[in-house]
């Protein structure tokens, strides 16, 4: 029997939140004879109208058992009054299904619905502060893909909802046709690296003047001890207190922070080519190449050697199309 999968939309949703896990299980579907059956409801049915104008149809949202409910994403996290009015229903109808996950800011409404407390999850880059910020009782992983905690999914923004959908995929039908699934939608199966390969921290706004502070003293001084005895100095807090204020503004820890910096720094000159690697680690803080590569590879999932490659074919392929 074809499992049953409910996409939640709302006005102002994101189409590639709906689109993009709905194609990858859908293409599933076909592969395996018929896995799954879909239904687009919204709270009352009829014309959704999404961010980008476009409308699309859907039923009204029935309270009967299903095996996958997705809510889906929006351009920025839902809040006031109307967030509160769907937190019921979307708690009521997470109840009938096997399994519940969000798309980006759709973490929001499941937060918000309480099904995600005391459980891990991610939504986008951007927004991963203010989701761990206005409800504390998750923990927010602002660098994974995607998230499962028992029978509840989140996935990062945008195009990460494909990624979610083939680990789902994988789930209900084995990893074959997960595979080829992937290969059908041309993404990668399992994307190297997490999403903060596709951040920039000097783009993060923590809401707390104390952490804005040591992040601008860190960028300014990559090159020295940046331990997190130093930053709690910088920010006039104990070492304890400093851990949660920091990871509750940032969604990640001092350290991982600091990483992501030295990368984001190094980078430009690791693609450059101008540079050795011993002093792009030196200039950074890396404190010497193979600490620098375990960074790469964990920030951004490629080593620096593979992105000077990477950007030195793309120099030569842009020298012979203007020749």
């Amino acid at each position: 029997m074809p499992r049953h999968v409910c996409f939640l939309v709302y006005p102002g949703f994101v189409l590639m939140d709906l689109g993009g896990p709905l194609e990858a299980l859908s293409t599933a579907g076909d592969m395996s004879g018929g896995g799954y059956r879909f239904s687009v409801v919204s709270m009352a049915g009829g014309m959704v109208r999404g961010s980008s104008g476009l409308e699309i149809a859907t039923t009204a949202l029935a309270f009967e058992p299903m095996d996958t409910f997705i809510v889906v994403g929006a351009p920025r996290p839902p809040d006031g009054a109307w967030l509160k009015g769907m937190a019921p229903t979307i708690a009521r109808a997470s109840g009938l299904a096997r399994r519940t996950a969000s798309v980006c800011t759709g973490a929001f409404l499941l937060a918000a619905a309480g099904i995600l407390d005391g459980r891990i999850a991610t939504t986008h880059w951007h927004y991963a502060p203010k989701l761990q910020a206005r409800y504390p009782a998750l923990r927010v992983d602002g660098d994974r893909i995607f998230t499962r905690d028992g029978p509840v999914w989140t996935s990062a923004g945008m195009s990460a909802g494909i990624d979610m959908a083939l680990a789902l995929i994988e789930e209900d039908l084995g990893a074959a046709i997960a595979q080829a699934v992937a290969r059908m939608l041309v993404v990668y199966y399992r994307r190297p690296g997490g999403q903060y390969q596709f951040s920039s921290l000097l783009e993060f706004d923590p809401g707390s003047d104390r952490i804005r502070r040591t992040l601008s003293y860190a960028r300014e001084h990559l090159a020295t001890d940046l331990s997190v005895t130093r930053l709690a100095e910088v920010a006039s807090l104990s070492v304890r207190q400093f851990g949660r204020a920091f990871a509750a503004s940032t969604g990640m820890t001092p350290a991982k922070a600091i990483e992501r910096l030295r990368v984001e720094a190094a980078r430009p000159m690791v693609e450059d080519g101008r540079r050795s690697f011993d002093e792009i680690a030196r200039l950074t803080g890396f404190g010497d190449p193979e600490r620098m590569c375990q960074g790469f590879l964990r920030v951004v999932g490629h080593t620096p050697l593979e992105l000077r490659r990477l950007a030195r074919q793309g120099a030569a392929v842009s020298e012979r199309q203007i020749a």
